[in-house]
Parts: C-alpha cells; sequence; structure tokens
C-alpha cells in the first residue's frame, strides 16, 4: 500500500492535474472534459503465454503445458529460472517509452491470476487466499513506467482462477481441474483479487480502467461450447455485477470495463447496468471493416449510452489494420492491438527473433528423437528469454506506419535510403497503403466473414506484414529476403535519389520457372523499360538479366516494377 501512495504523488506531482478516465454518455473522457480516444496495444505474451507466441501451439498450447514441456527438459528449477528471466525481460521502461513514442496512449495488461494469488487447491487454508507480491510488484512498475509517459493502463484479468472458458489457450485452463463457473472458490478467489487491486490502485490517476473478465467462452444453457448462442449468460452478468460491487467497496472512481461470452461479443440478457462508471468492450478479428461489423455493438451503445470499446484486435495485415483504425476513429471507438511481442512476428509492432537451437526443442517437443541435453536445452531457452529484451526485438516499422501515418495520410515513404547508381532489394519498396506503395491480389484475412477468403497474405510469413509475399533467400547476394509468388497485374514502388539526369542500365536478380516479363515505370504509369524473364528452371535458380536506356531525372525518383505474369521470384535490382 505505501508503495502505491508513493505513486500516486509521483504521478500527480509530474503532471499536475489528474488525468483521470470516466464516461460521459457514449464517450469516454478525462477530467478535463476532453474525449479520450483509447489508442492502444495489449501486452500479450507477458504475464500470459498461449502455445502460438512461442511456436508450441501443435504440442502445447496452454501455459501450464508450456511450462511441463520445458521441465521435462530442464527441471522444475529451470523452469522457473527461465520464466524468471522470461518476465524481466518481456516488459521494461524501454517498451514503454517506445510505445508512447510510436503514438500509443494506452495499454492493456492481459493478467494471470496465479502471479497475484495461489490455485484454490494450493491454499494452505482453504477458502483463505495467499497473496504472491510478483505480480502486484509488476504492475506496480509497469504503472510507474505508463504514468512517466502519460500512457493509461488498463488492468484485464486475462487468466481468471479455473479458467473462464473452454478455449483453455487464452485462460490457461487446465480442464482437470474446476472452472470458474463450476466453483465458488474459483469466484470469490476472482473477486477478492480484483477488490485487492482496486485497494492498490485506487487513487492511480493513470490507471484507465478495470477490464474484469477477458472472452468468457462458456456453455451455460447453449449447445455452442464456447457461448457464442446463449441466451440469457446470466452467471456472466451475475460474477460481473458482484466483482464491481467489491471494487466500488474501496475504488469510487474508475471506469469498470465488461465483456459480453461468445470470445466477448454476447450480450445476450444483459440484465440492468449495476454501474453508472461501465464501459462495454468486444473484440474483432478477421473480419470486414465496415458498419456492418460493428452494428450490433454500435446498438447496444446507442441503446445503454455508454461507450464501447475494441479491447483487442489484430493478428492481421496492414491493409487491415489501417482501415480498421479508419473505421473506429469515425465512430469515436478506442481500442488495443494484440500481441506486444511474439516469436517469428510480422504482424505486431515488434518481433522476437528464433534460433536454430529453440528450433531443436520445437521439433523434439513436436516430433521426439534424441531428447536434446538439459545444458543445451537450458541455453537455447534462456537465449530465447534473452531475446525477449527490448534491446534484442525486430521493430516492425512497417506495421507502426500502418497503425498511424497511413490512417490519415495516402502518400509513401522511402523504406530506406535508395542511391543510384546503386543496388535494391526486392523486399525494400516504399512504405505506403496498397494502391500507393505496391499492388497485391493477396493482402487480407477475412475467414470469419468469408471462409473462402482466409489468406496469409505475405505467404512467406517474413519481413513485413503487407500483402507482399516475401520469403527466406539463399542467394549469395542478398538482405536474407526474396519477394515471391507474384503475379500478373501485382507491382512494387521504390523510391530513390538519382545523382545525375542520364539514361542507365538496369539488371535484376530473379528467379522462377516461367518466362514473364516486368514492365519499369513511374509512378504517374509512364513505361520506362520492359525486361524479359526467361524461366531459370526453378524457384532459386538465381539469374540476372539486363536492360539498357532507363531515362532517370536527377533528385527523387519513384519507380515501379509492374509485372506482365506469374511465378517471378525477386531478389534485388542494380541500376548503373
Amino acid at each position: 500500500m505505501k508503495r502505491a501512495i508513493i505513486l500516486s504523488t509521483l504521478s500527480l506531482s509530474q503532471f499536475g492535474t489528474s488525468q483521470l478516465l470516466k464516461t460521459e454518455g457514449q464517450k469516454i473522457i478525462n477530467d478535463k472534459g476532453e474525449n479520450i480516444q483509447l489508442r492502444g496495444l495489449g501486452l500479450g505474451g507477458w504475464m500470459l503465454q498461449e502455445g502460438y507466441m512461442l511456436k508450441t501451439a501443435d504440442f502445447a498450447g496452454p501455459q501450464y503445458k508450456i511450462k511441463e514441456k520445458i521441465s521435462e527438459l530442464i527441471g522444475e528449477d529451470g523452469m522457473k529460472k527461465f520464466y524468471k528471466a522470461y518476465l524481466k525481460n518481456g516488459i521494461t521502461r524501454q517498451d514503454i517509452d517506445f510505445l508512447a513514442k510510436a503514438g500509443f496512449n494506452s495499454i492493456r495488461l492481459p493478467m494471470h491470476y496465479d502471479l497475484y494469488t495461489l490455485p484454490i487447491e494450493k491454499e494452505p487454508v482453504k477458502g483463505q487466499n495467499t497473496w504472491l507480491e510478483e505480480g502486484f510488484t509488476m504492475t506496480d512498475d509497469l504503472l510507474k513506467w505508463c504514468a512517466a509517459n502519460k500512457i493509461y493502463l488498463i488492468l484485464d484479468l486475462h487468466a481468471a482462477p479455473g479458467g473462464q472458458g473452454n478455449d483453455v489457450n487464452i485462460s490457461d485452463n487446465d480442464k482437470t481441474k474446476p472452472s470458474l463457473w463450476e466453483n465458488t472458490e474459483n469466484q470469490a478467489k476472482t473477486i477478492a483479487l480484483w477488490k485487492k487491486l482496486a485497494e492498490r490502485y485506487k487513487d492511480e490517476p493513470w490507471i484507465g480502467g478495470y477490464d474484469l473478465i477477458n472472452e468468457p467462452n462458456i456453455n451455460f444453457t447453449g449447445k455452442n461450447p464456447n457461448g457464442t448462442d446463449e441466451m440469457s449468460n446470466a452467471p456472466l452478468w451475475k460474477l460481473q455485477k458482484e466483482i464491481t460491487a467489491a471494487i466500488r467497496e474501496t475504488d469510487k472512481k474508475h471506469i469498470i470495463f465488461i465483456e459480453g461470452n461468445g470470445w466477448g461479443n454476447n450480450y445476450n440478457g444483459l440484465i440492468p447496468l449495476w454501474d453508472n462508471n461501465i464501459v462495454f468492450s468486444f473484440h474483432k478479428y478477421w473480419n470486414y471493416n465496415n458498419d456492418e461489423t460493428i452494428q450490433s455493438i454500435l446498438e447496444l451503445r446507442k441503446k445503454h449510452n455508454i461507450p464501447i470499446w475494441l479491447g483487442e484486435t489484430g493478428e492481421n495485415s496492414n491493409v487491415w489494420f489501417t482501415e480498421l483504425i479508419q473505421l473506429l476513429d469515425k465512430h469515436n471507438i478506442g481500442y488495443a492491438f494484440w500481441p506486444m511481442k511474439k516469436i517469428d512476428n510480422i504482424a505486431g509492432i515488434t518481433n522476437v527473433k528464433i534460433t536454430p537451437e529453440y528450433e531443436k526443442l520445437l521439433n523434439y517437443w513436436k516430433n521426439g528423437g534424441e531428447k536434446p541435453s538439459k545444458d543445451f536445452a537450458t541455453k537455447a531457452l534462456m537465449q530465447i528469454a534473452e531475446n525477449y529484451k527490448f534491446s534484442n526485438v525486430e521493430i516492425k516499422n512497417d506495421v507502426i506506419d500502418a497503425m498511424f501515418r497511413q490512417v490519415t495520410d495516402d502518400t509513401t515513404k522511402p523504406f530506406k535510403n535508395h542511391q543510384v547508381p546503386g543496388r535494391i532489394f526486392a523486399s525494400e519498396y516504399d512504405l505506403g497503403r496498397m494502391g500507393s506503395a505496391y499492388l497485391d491480389h493477396d493482402f487480407v484475412n477475412l475467414w470469419v466473414s468469408d471462409p473462402k477468403k482466409r489468406s496469409e497474405w505475405n505467404s512467406g510469413q517474413q519481413m513485413r506484414n503487407d500483402g507482399v509475399d516475401i520469403y527466406l533467400c539463399h542467394d549469395a547476394i542478398t538482405n536474407q529476403y526474396y519477394v515471391g509468388k507474384t503475379e500478373a497485374g501485382e507491382w512494387l514502388q521504390y523510391t530513390v535519389t538519382v545523382k545525375s539526369d542520364k539514361n542507365y542500365t538496369l539488371s535484376i536478380r530473379y528467379a522462377g520457372s516461367n518466362d514473364t516479363d516486368i514492365k519499369l515505370e513511374d509512378a504517374s504509369g509512364k513505361q520506362l523499360a520492359t525486361v524479359s524473364l526467361p524461366s531459370t528452371g526453378g524457384e532459386e535458380n538465381w539469374k540476372t538479366v539486363s536492360v539498357k536506356n532507363v531515362p532517370l531525372k536527377k533528385g527523387t525518383n519513384k519507380i515501379r516494377l509492374r509485372f506482365e505474369g506469374s511465378g517471378s521470384n525477386l531478389n534485388y535490382f542494380e541500376i548503373q
């Protein structure tokens, strides 16, 4: 408690007046009465892991199963040592400074209850709560970093005691143990945890609110196991009402975020609202970005005259991100994208780099074979924990550009400083919207709206999050990547700085099994040259072809490579 009071004093003294959030009709406002659109990021993968974040989904989805796999190789003590390093490195002051600089004004913290209290089966005294300092200290530190950056922190109970649904990965749910809904002790512990959090943070102006239960997904009376067809949801509303009452015993100020069943979106049977400072949260993945896909939540907002918040979204292409934010801006809806960090991540703002040693562990866990030694496995896992440090992650500037600049700006920016004469790698095309910086026929995943539109957008899953398909390259000269799976009509644009007016020779390094052509154009569509690309006899049988007399002007030039056929892979081109 003393530490919380110190934090409050720091927050207030550093920024003068409090910026505490509250609701006013259908808006979230600060205590100056200003509309606040939460532009946030969820710290998914820190306090709570899902298998896909560590590439273990095929054999270990929930976190407890991941821990079992790790313990199998390096023992219980080794597993705890790994997680200590993982949690220490996963989110630091550097991460939060970076998020603020990128443009985010809020953070959603997905909490695992077991960092704050013991599971009911491990309590020394049945029905009582043992409080663990680890989770509270992590939250204190995070809040301090957020306050220093004027970022709101929204606390989200992502893994509730016993698990809040049948999607076991999102809540680390062990189905052999009683769930949140089956066990009154788990419910009591959930309520007690929220009361404890409220006591600790009741006076903190940079706490944005309390997100009570993440993505409930349970069939109380319906047939769908994830609660999408539930009509009453009575236990869900009852528990959230009880949690709110416990919070309000000590905290009368902060916003309460509630979520419906069916992963947050099923608000059927909603009882009369029990508090005057509530926000409806919904989640949105893999569907169209139009009014129709959010119509039900818009109607809920209007009916109850309270704000709505897109508490979780992401895992799609840059095109989808830009279009979604444009839709949300139109309706004054805040959001939190998901997640912050994961391994081999192109659809987030950072990427954690995998290692060959860790891939060996994954192969053993999935396929068996010779068991890696304890020493080898320990070093491999500790290196992955080290890779989670902000100084070691890869910043995905294309994603950040899509989430912020491209929302209102359809111009392009150079991916890097390309000079002519010089070599330009194909994957380093301009930053910008599709239709401005590039054109690709597969650029978004819409499988929830239309199963036929399930797409990987970037089929190579490398380097960038646009529709352009980028793969690992093994040519003698490479930046590690090539552009592949090209189709007729697709194009890439490059901004280059040319030293002098003259005609240049263009050489293209390419591979492919088809005969095709590439047209070189300027941004207005004026043709500068045509390059024939005969089959090289294989996807990575690299050859070089050249064309002379390509006219370029001194200064900035925007040139486009337009594919006239399909199947050519591009490593780089040189202009001399």
